[in-house]
């Protein structure tokens, strides 16, 4: 028990961490794309159509509650409210890393307040790498989950001072894919993710991802201040940005995407579906305002962003996402270099 009190334990220093070094100005590079103004829309703000669809999934809205948390009390008062958001604003959402429940019956509590305050919802389960077919199908039972989500992790784990050293992780993924009749979305956790990377996941079957960009969550950061010398603050800027990582999906087209790290505003999220993302995710923001204000403004700016969605749609004359993707984004010098140094398409 000493040893998964320590589990829960990080749980909560990651919460804390995590608002700790929030900024509220993100490095995912959205600020480096811009629409072209076009000042006759010639349709309606009723006329749009911001549905999107994940596999044999359908969201009312193309956003998503990203994974947090779960395994304390503390963590699991937060995963209530965040079911009960979800509830509310129709958004599907993900939980944090199950593991520590698949070895602690007590923590199990922690996760499923997320499927019992939002028993009609899309809700996600969540494991790390590494994990069994037989452990993926008890994540998704413990949460009556619609996805799972398997999250890979080397940087993190690479940073953290107690964390794996051993990254054997493709056979495993595609067992799970094979196995489970739920979609299965591996996400990266904030270093994005490269078509490299992306090939070999579509190699072993996996048809959606979350790319899970750098810019928001930082956990070569929140890891590196968990470290006695702190010595590793060289890998904070390790990996691609959230846009970055948008373009080389682009480069593999059979795999859905979803898309977060630093989505801050529903300008952001207009952007990351533009460049094909189906759904677009944030974590970071969300918790900020839960933490900062209270469930009700957090539920409501949740509600303000799909006006948002609409409002930006209804300024660029689109009437849903597959025109929206027609649209044309100017890029920085910066992406315009990242871009042609990678051969990447724009």
């Amino acid at each position: 028990m000493a040893q998964l009190s320590r589990h829960a334990h990080r749980k909560d220093e990651h919460l804390s961490l995590a608002e700790k070094f929030y900024q509220p100005t993100a490095t995912s590079q959205f600020d480096q794309l811009r629409f072209v103004h076009q000042g006759l829309p010639e349709m309606a703000y009723e006329d749009v159509d911001v549905h999107t669809t994940l596999g044999p999934l359908t969201l009312p809205v193309p956003l998503m509650i990203e994974a947090m948390t779960g395994g304390s009390p503390r963590t699991g008062k937060v995963n209530a409210a965040l079911g009960r958001i979800a509830a509310t604003t129709g958004m599907p959402v993900a939980s944090g890393s199950q593991s520590i429940a698949l070895k602690d019956a007590g923590a199990v509590p922690t996760f499923t307040v997320l499927r019992e305050n939002n028993p009609d919802g899309l809700v996600f389960a969540n494991i790390g790498a590494g994990h069994s077919v037989a452990q993926a199908k008890a994540a998704v039972d413990m949460l009556a989950a619609n996805a799972l989500e398997i999250h890979i992790n080397a940087a993190q784990e690479l940073v953290m001072p107690e964390g794996d050293r051993d990254f054997h992780w493709l056979d495993e993924i595609g067992e799970i894919v094979a196995a489970l009749d739920v979609p299965v979305i591996v996400k990266e956790v904030g270093f994005g993710m490269a078509h490299e990377t992306l090939a070999q996941l579509a190699a072993i079957g996996v048809q959606y991802v979350d790319l899970g960009g750098r810019g928001g969550t930082n956990f070569a950061q929140i890891e590196n201040f968990r470290r006695p010398e702190k010595e590793l603050t060289y890998l904070a800027g390790w990996g691609q940005s959230t846009v970055e990582s948008l373009f080389e999906a682009r480069q593999v087209p059979a795999l859905q995407v979803i898309a977060t790290g630093g989505v801050r505003q529903p300008l952001d999220a207009i952007k990351a579906l533009a460049l094909g993302a189906s759904v677009v995710g944030s974590a970071g923001r969300i918790l900020h305002s839960l933490i900062k204000t209270d469930e009700a403004t957090t539920t409501q700016m949740l509600l303000d962003w799909q006006t948002g969605l609409r409002t930006i749609m209804t300024l660029l004359g689109t009437r849903n996402l597959a025109a929206l993707r027609e649209k044309q984004l100017l890029l920085s010098p910066e992406l315009e270099s990242y871009c042609r140094q990678r051969g990447l398409t724009k």
